[in-house]
Parts: structure tokens; C-alpha cells; sequence
């Protein structure tokens, strides 16, 4: 009889907890970057439509900085009680990791995975003046000119980064790294012609091409990007390998209870799914992934392991 009372009164809290989440208490939306950036337009895309829902407030906090691995010690830190979010990049959860000695969290055991929102190929982009027309042009000038083209980063262990490095590696050649503070300041260089290229998330710069201000040459998804249908894909123009997604996800500080992990995700997934995010972003170049934290988890080891072989290879460093 004490098992059986046990056993309801446990799923009578389970249930309260479920439907009371957030129960009326602020929410805060950790963004480890500044504002402006594609996983800042994701918090702030699903922040009103949870507050209008819920009659709480759902607040985007951007602590940037160090690669964006403080606003991720931040919410390892925070209390696991469904009270903070990180709205995050892949660079803190699989990337960074192999590349910062003395990091002040562990990514695949300090957070409980709730979802990745969405996906993004990268695309190369170049200056519209450019010389260089092909992704051809391209390595038959690193080639010709070792160590010498420039290729800007929203910063170190980005996506744009690292894709870059392995664009190198499957090359056989090598150009210069320049990380920026975020993707903002890179593009107005990429734009001025201070920088020579870059592999920047389509959504980020897709405005930018479409208004003639970057040339792109090629996209790093399987397929070609439905924004971007006359662009070909990195396989197409004869560099194998370099498939690269860039995604931006959501995860809670490690230990929240099962019940309000279950609720924050169909919470997140149902503003995700709303026709007022989906339409906007998939116009934008995202595709939208809204998977289980199970699958999340899976999806995490594959690409912590992927991105740890590719920084070995390379022996890359942000030093």
C-alpha cells in the first residue's frame, strides 16, 4: 500500500509540475553572445511568444564573451529549476571544448539537452569586387599563394572558423584566420574588402547577397540551399567532406526535474513550430530541426566527437 501511495503521489507531482511550469516566475534566455547574431535571433524569436503564453517574462540575457563559454558557465552555475535557458551556437557545446584548456563546465554532463531549434549550411562568401569567382579561383590562388587569403570568423571556435580549417584541410591548403567579436563586425569587413572570404551561416548573410553587397560561391550542405538555389554545393564544385551545419539549440543547467524538462520542451518546440518563427526562418535559409532531448543528446556526442577529430587534424588552436 506505501508503494502504491508512493508510486501516485509521485505522479500527482510529476503532473502538477508539468502543467504549473513556469507558475508564473521569470524566465531568463541565455544567449553567450551579442545581440544581432543567429542565436540571439532565436531567443528573441521564441521569448515573446512564451511570455504572451505563459503571462511571464521571458528575458534574453546576452553574456558574450570568451568564445561564448561565459554565459555557458553562467547557466551550468544557475539553478536546474527551469528558470534559465541557454540559447546557444554549437561552438560552447561541441567546439570550444577541444580548444579551451581549463573550461569551467563539462558540455556533455553539466546540461540537460532540451533542443536543437535549427540548422543553417554555411555558405563562402567574398567581396562582390572580389577577383575571384569560383570556389575554383579560390584554392588555385591559396595554392599559388600559401598563407596569404584571409578568411573572417564571427570569432574563435565558431562554426565559420572551423569550417574554414577543415575547407583547408580537404584542400590541401591553408589561409589566414581572422576571428571577429561576432559575425556583425566580419561582415562589414567582408563586405569593405578588408577581409578577403569567410563561411558565414546563409541566414546571417543571405540579405547581404540578395542585396548584391557578397558574392557566394558555394554552400557546405548536402543539397543546395533553397534561399540560394543557383548556388552550388561545396561537393559540386569538387571539394569533398565539407558538410557543415551550424545550429543553434537550447539546454538547462544539468539536474532539472523531469517534469518541467518534459514541459520546457514542448513549451520551446510549440513557439518553435509557430507559423510566426517557422515561416520567418525558413525565408531566412533555416531549416527547422525542434528535435527530443534524447535526440539532442545523440546528436550531441556525434558532433563533439566529429568536431575533436577535425580540431586534432589540424592541430588547431585558438592561442
Amino acid at each position: 500500500m506505501k508503494k502504491i501511495l508512493a508510486a501516485t503521489l509521485a505522479a500527482l507531482s510529476f503532473a502538477a509540475a508539468a502543467n504549473t511550469w513556469p507558475d508564473g516566475k521569470p524566465v531568463t534566455l541565455v544567449v553567450p553572445f551579442p545581440p544581432g547574431g543567429s542565436t540571439d535571433q532565436v531567443a528573441r524569436a521564441v521569448g515573446p511568444l512564451l511570455s504572451e503564453k505563459y503571462k511571464t517574462t521571458f528575458t534574453v540575457d546576452n553574456r558574450a564573451g570568451a568564445t561564448g563559454t561565459i554565459g555557458a558557465t553562467f547557466v551550468k552555475r544557475a539553478p536546474a529549476d527551469g528558470s534559465t535557458f541557454l540559447v546557444t551556437s554549437l561552438g560552447p557545446l561541441v567546439i570550444v571544448p577541444h580548444l579551451v584548456k581549463g573550461l569551467q563546465y563539462d558540455a556533455l554532463k553539466d546540461f540537460d539537452t532540451i533542443t536543437v531549434a535549427v540548422q543553417s549550411p554555411n555558405v563562402l562568401v567574398v567581396p562582390t569586387n572580389s577577383p575571384h569567382k569560383s570556389v575554383a579561383d579560390v584554392i588555385a590562388f591559396q595554392k599559388a599563394n600559401p598563407g596569404k587569403m584571409s578568411f573572417a570568423s564571427a570569432g574563435n571556435g565558431s562554426s565559420d572558423h572551423l569550417t574554414a580549417e577543415l575547407f583547408w584541410q580537404q584542400t590541401g591548403t591553408q589561409g589566414v584566420h581572422i576571428p571577429y567579436k561576432g559575425g556583425a563586425p566580419a561582415h562589414t569587413d567582408i563586405m569593405g574588402g578588408q577581409v578577403d572570404a569567410s563561411f558565414q551561416n546563409v541566414n546571417s548573410v543571405i540579405g547581404y547577397i540578395k542585396a548584391g553587397k557578397m558574392r557566394p560561391l558555394a554552400v557546405t550542405s548536402a543539397k543546395r540551399s533553397p534561399v540560394l538555389p543557383d548556388v552550388p554545393t561545396l561537393a559540386e564544385a569538387g571539394v569533398k567532406n565539407v558538410e557543415v551545419a551550424s545550429w543553434q539549440a537550447i539546454v538547462a543547467p544539468k539536474g532539472l526535474p523531469p517534469a518541467v524538462r518534459t514541459q520546457a520542451h514542448a513549451a520551446f518546440a510549440e513557439a518553435l513550430n509557430d507559423p510566426r518563427v517557422k515561416d520567418k526562418f525558413t525565408s531566412i535559409g533555416f531549416e527547422m530541426v525542434v528535435n527530443t532531448p534524447a535526440e539532442f543528446a545523440a546528436f550531441q556526442q556525434r558532433e563533439y566527437a566529429r568536431w575533436k577529430q577535425v580540431i586534432e587534424a589540424g592541430k588547431i588552436t585558438i592561442d
